[in-house]
């Protein structure tokens, strides 16, 4: 066991709001547990490699109640799908420089809570219009999401549904069961990558209450985004954590001026 008691206690903690929060807006949590998990644990294929776990746990039981209440069409999904799981796939493969990783990390995360965070000020704004695009658009948006999802460990659905807000491809809702099926399917993909590599790293004590938080907190959040949020308010609430994670994983763990 690599943490004590309290050390466990508290990341578990962590682990079930964060788990709560993405959950509602329908992403895995993935960014935030990486930024936990820096925190307590030592080995960076340990942290990529729970990190990738407990999203595939958290976005399974989203999918789930997406499809359940007619959010989801997997029809809609597929194209974004086939490109996406081979270039996770290859992304995890990628050994990065730690730094390297989290300052690609936190770049992305930051520019995506802007653009995010900026259509929901819009005066103009029109929460219902939805545009057409060709077919071309969904490949390609799924194949350089997904690679950039396998490199830096996450399911991608925090890159995807800002860019998706932002050129109007669906209602918000539709996006954040598309994102959370995304992560889905890319966290599998991510974690053959590494195992494909030989850096899948599991200490299973660690790992096995890890992921009873998030599946706790996973089933709240979700229940409380499908009675709860309105389209704005998950905007908002996505914007709003994925600048703070952006920051703390660019500051820290990049740069590391903190």
């Amino acid at each position: 066991m690599l943490l004590d008691s309290t050390h466990l206690i508290l990341l578990c903690l962590g682990f079930f709001i964060v788990a709560t929060l993405y959950s509602s807006v329908g992403f895995g949590g993935g960014s935030s547990y990486l930024a936990l998990l820096t925190l307590f644990l030592p080995s960076f294929f340990a942290i990529r490699s729970i990190a990738l776990i407990c999203n595939l746990v958290v976005v399974s039981g989203s999918t789930y109640l997406y499809f359940k209440h007619n959010h989801a069409k997997i029809k809609d999904f597929i194209p974004f799908i086939l490109t996406s799981i081979p270039l996770a796939f290859i992304g995890a493969t990628f050994k990065l420089d730690e730094y390297i990783f989290f300052i690609i990390l936190g770049v992305l995360l930051i520019l995506s809570a802007i653009v995010l965070a900026g259509q929901t000020f819009s005066k103009n704004k029109i929460e219902k219009e939805v545009k057409k695009y060709p077919a071309y658009f969904s490949y390609v948006t799924g194949g350089v999401i997904g690679f950039l999802s396998g490199l830096v460990g996450i399911g991608g659905g925090i890159f995807l549904a800002p860019l998706l807000n932002h050129f109007k491809w669906n209602t918000p809702i539709k996006i954040a069961a598309l994102a959370s099926f995304f992560i889905l399917v890319n966290s599998v993909s991510g974690i053959l990558g590494l195992l494909n590599a030989g850096t899948l790293q599991l200490p299973w004590k660690e790992t096995f209450f890890l992921i009873i938080a998030v599946f706790l907190g996973g089933q709240l959040g979700i229940r409380i985004s499908l009675k709860k949020l309105t389209p704005n308010n998950i905007k908002r609430l996505t914007a709003l954590l994925v600048f703070i994670v952006g920051i703390r994983v660019l500051l820290k763990n990049g740069l590391e001026v903190l």
